[in-house]
C-alpha cells in the first residue's frame, strides 16, 4: 500500500515531512533567482530536468531509494492557478521521486473539525479570502498584494456568502508565512507549527 508524504509549497521553498519525526525539511533549488510577486517554482520550468534531479536526490537522501511506493500530498498556496496546479503535479509526478501526487490548497487544510469556515491567507502576490463548506471552496476573493485594504477585506468577510450572514461561521487567519500582521484581528490565528501539525498525518484519500 502506498505511503503518503505531506509537502507544503511555501512562498519561498518546499517543505517535506521528515521521515523519522514530526518536523518538515526544506528543499531549496540551487541557484534559484525568483522574481518579485511570482511564485519561486516558476523558475523550475526553465530548467526542469535539473530541478527534478535535485528534488529526487533530496527525496532519496531523506526517504531512501524506493521512492515509487510513496504518494506526495502537496499543499499549495490558496491563489495557485489551474495552470500552476497542473505544472506542480506534472513536475513532481515526472521527477521519479514518487508513485503519484495529490494536491490541496491551504484553505482546505486549515480545519478538519468545522463544516464551514472562512480563511484568509497571503501569498507573494495576493491576499485570499475564502469560504469553505463541507471541505469545498464555495466563494473565493483575491486581492492584489500591493494595493489591498485590510478594512475592505474584513468588511467583505462578513458578507462573503449568504450562509455567513445567518450563521456563526469561524474565521481562521492562516499565518503560516508569518505575514498576516495587519489582518490578525480578523479571527483565530493559525501559526506555522499549528498548520504543519494539521497536515503531518494527512490522509491522501481526502485530497
Amino acid at each position: 500500500m502506498a505511503k503518503t508524504i505531506p509537502m507544503i509549497v511555501t512562498n519561498n521553498n518546499i517543505l517535506v515531512k521528515d521521515k523519522d519525526g514530526e518536523g518538515f525539511k526544506p528543499f531549496n533549488l540551487p541557484s534559484l533567482n525568483p522574481l518579485p510577486n511570482i511564485p519561486f517554482y516558476h523558475e523550475f520550468a526553465e530548467k526542469i530536468a535539473e530541478s527534478q534531479y535535485y528534488f529526487k536526490e533530496f527525496m532519496k537522501e531523506n526517504y531512501g531509494k524506493k521512492l515509487s511506493k510513496y504518494i506526495l500530498a502537496i499543499i499549495v498556496p490558496d491563489d495557485t492557478t489551474k495552470l500552476e496546479s497542473i505544472f506542480i503535479n506534472e513536475f513532481f509526478v515526472n521527477s521519479g521521486a514518487c508513485k503519484a501526487v495529490a494536491q490541496m490548497p491551504m484553505a482546505l487544510a486549515v480545519s478538519k473539525d468545522d463544516d464551514r469556515y472562512i480563511t484568509v491567507s497571503k501569498s507573494q502576490r495576493s491576499v485570499v479570502l475564502e469560504y469553505v463548506r463541507n471541505h469545498e471552496t464555495v466563494v473565493k476573493k483575491n486581492y492584489n498584494i500591493n494595493t489591498y485594504d485590510p478594512k475592505q477585506i474584513m468588511a467583505d468577510a462578513a458578507v462573503l456568502h449568504i450562509d455567513i450572514e445567518y450563521n456563526d461561521v469561524p474565521v481562521y487567519v492562516n499565518n503560516f508565512n508569518l505575514n498576516m500582521d495587519d489582518l490578525l484581528e480578523m479571527g483565530e490565528i493559525i501559526s506555522p507549527k499549528q498548520f504543519m501539525n494539521k497536515i503531518a498525518n494527512i490522509d491522501v484519500e481526502k485530497l
